[in-house]
């Protein structure tokens, strides 16, 4: 690439001179287990605090792997053999992950957190080859920046972990793209090739269109060299390695559903061809702005540089003092041509959701730094008589190193002020660790907090959960058949569900009465009107208590700059940057002996003095979280749990 010509990395200077010298590290160059390390330290924190963001990965993904490791699950209508547009390949890779985590542990959110533990480490591995190829055949410094892009940017932070087809195509993507530029080996186009072709087809069948641009590149590369024979080999070995993945993908799903099940090619079918009433817009619609917002909000600064790297190469080639051949041009655009055109086709689709971006955060962080790259050897300019040279050294670093620190610091505040202001879901539900608060046959209901629900890992193996109406009105999931081996999970998944549909009807079949309810998962917004289906159950001190209580960020209550970074650091002290009111996701259970609240908060807090010797007042009822349950289980009669 042009950029790798205008700076070479070191390793183009060993060839010269005295070949008994020592050649000196780049400044710019980690060595790749250090990267490595990197890489996985920000994957890791991810894996353990990274809300889940999308409903679609708790119930089509971390459910169906529920229901194989445990015998029982949510199912969505994407199960059904009747439509089967979700692979139970990609499910299968992750059960086995679960499975073993059962040799040394049967508490079912370690399962969960060493699933999301081995997504880390998997990411990791993918981060760290592509860094290696981008410093090894483009420049160290490039690579650099990449690693830092990669590591402190808020979209990794959540992608890397995702339990999600789009996360395993951005993993495949990696690798792919790593073929391309590292061209060392007979077979690197067919290797590329069956890397995107694997995400394509066990991961997002869309995800295929970030090949084209490369694949274009080598093919009108080879005919102006004369290998055109050889390329075209190569992208038949390709063809040949993805066809025996979809043979391993067709065996599994038609294995599960018991019938023939081509899976990529359902997926297609739906979404482009499913005709009126059905495909994704059915989902929800968003404005064509929607994917610039949401990569702003996500990538900050490296979006921008990731969108302006097109016009900079052309600039740098019309402008640059030297002389780039069209062949290093065509290779230059080819590499960074794969985000715009996944950019291009998402932003025409009515349907957006953020998991749609992905597959190309690997092409958008590459484009960012290679755009940083080009800039930084424009400023490090020091030629008489140009606007650079005319700056101070001391001047352009303590500028770029602001620039960088200021980038990085947004990216830090926007991950974790998604962890504080939206973990709630994966914290309240520890209380029902505590032993002796649920028994055999409870049921733990879900109404407006559906979505929310961080799957049946975190419910005990005793407890189901179920829907209570709410005001929405869509297709909420069913039950697999329960299964407690091989023969009978395939009996579950071969059979039609009774109330299913591709249209997002709502089935009431999917409903119980409250009054079956033995926890409850509600929410309280101040912000947000209360309903005859949407009551304010938290404050309903007569008919509920609250066994778990945290604070979440009310968005719709929120100014734009609180929910973009969200906490500020002042004096040592997190403090809410234009956070609204107050808001919670609690867990409740009716009461059955009804004592007095009041008097028992009373209780709590003279007790907590006494043995503390410190005041600690309970200002709201969301304050009954910091409450031990193992108070409740000593009070006689007030709390029956």
């Amino acid at each position: 690439m042009s950029s790798s010509e205008d700076e070479h990395s070191d390793d183009s200077h060993s060839s010269h001179g005295d070949s008994g010298r020592k050649r000196t590290p780049s400044p710019f160059y980690l060595p790749l287990n250090v990267a490595f390390y990197a890489f996985l330290g920000s994957n890791a924190i991810a894996a353990a605090y990274a809300p889940i963001q999308d409903c679609d990965e708790i119930f089509n993904y971390w459910e169906p792997t529920h229901y194989l490791d445990h015998g029982y699950g949510l199912q969505t209508w994407e199960y059904s053999p009747e439509y089967s547009i979700r692979s139970w390949l990609y499910v299968s890779l992750h059960v086995v992950v679960g499975m073993i985590t059962r040799i040394w542990s049967s508490n079912k959110k370690t399962q969960f957190y060493v699933i999301r533990a081995v997504l880390a480490f998997v990411c990791a591995a993918c981060e760290t080859r592509l860094y290696s190829a981008i410093s090894r055949t483009l420049n160290k410094r490039i690579g650099l920046l990449f690693l830092i892009i990669t590591i402190f940017s808020p979209g990794f932070f959540h992608a890397s972990t995702a339990f999600l087809p789009s996360t395993f195509t951005m993993y495949t993507s990696m690798l792919g793209l790593t073929a391309f530029l590292d061209r060392r080996g007979q077979n690197k186009i067919a290797e590329g090739i069956m890397w995107f072709g694997t995400g394509a087809i066990v991961g997002w069948p869309f995800s295929g269109a970030l090949l084209l641009p490369l694949l274009a590149e080598e093919v009108l590369t080879s005919i102006f060299s004369g290998h055109l024979g050889n390329t075209l080999w190569q992208i038949v070995n390709g063809c040949i390695r993805c066809i025996v993945i979809l043979g391993l993908e067709i065996g599994v799903d038609s294995l599960f559903f018991q019938k023939f099940a081509f899976v990529p090619w359902n997926i297609v079918a739906y979404n482009v061809f499913g005709g009126e009433g059905r495909g994704p817009n059915i989902f929800g619609t968003e404005p064509w702005t929607f994917y610039i917002r949401n990569l702003l909000l996500n990538f900050n600064v490296w979006f921008i540089l990731a969108a302006s790297i097109a016009p900079l190469l052309i600039l740098q080639a019309l402008f640059g003092g030297r002389t780039s051949s069209s062949q290093t041009l065509l290779r230059s655009l080819a590499f960074v041509s794969p985000f715009y055109l996944w950019q291009a086709i998402f932003t025409v689709q009515p349907h957006k959701e953020e998991r749609f971006m992905y597959p190309a955060y690997p092409f958008l962080a590459l484009n960012a730094a290679l755009a940083l790259h080009l800039i930084l050897a424009y400023v490090g300019t020091n030629k008489p008589g140009t606007l650079m040279g005319l700056i101070p050294g001391k001047v352009k670093l303590m500028a770029v190193a602001a620039f960088m620190l200021l980038s990085i610091n947004a990216g830090l505040l926007r991950s974790v002020g998604m962890v504080t202001a939206y973990g709630a879901p994966l914290k309240v539900y520890d209380a029902l660790d505590t032993p002796g608060v649920v028994q055999e046959g409870a049921f733990l209901c879900l109404g407006k907090e559906w979505y929310r629900f961080p799957s049946s890992f975190f419910l005990p193996q005793s407890m189901r959960a179920k829907f209570v109406k709410s005001e929405f009105s869509g297709l909420l999931p069913g039950e697999f058949p329960g299964g407690n081996n091989m023969q009978a999970l395939l009996a579950g998944t071969s059979a039609i569900p009774t109330g299913m549909n591709d249209r997002n009807e709502e089935d009431l079949s999917k409903y119980v009465d409250i009054s079956q309810c033995t926890f409850l998962v509600d929410s309280y917004f101040p912000g947000q009107p209360t309903t005859d289906l949407e009551p304010d159950y938290i404050h309903n001190k007569k008919d509920w208590e609250v066994l778990a209580c945290h604070q979440f960020l009310d968005a719709s209550e929120t100014p734009t700059l609180g929910r973009t970074l969200q906490p500020y650091i002042i004096s040592g002290v997190l403090i809410r940057s234009g956070a609204g009111p107050k808001s919670y996701i609690a867990i409740q259970k009716p009461l059955k002996n009804l004592g007095h609240l009041e008097s028992i908060l009373l209780e709590y807090v003279l007790d907590y003095d006494r043995n503390h010797r410190r005041p600690k007042p309970l200002k709201n009822l969301c304050d009954l979280g910091s409450i031990p349950p193992e108070y409740f289980l000593n009070t006689a009669g007030a709390f029956d749990l």
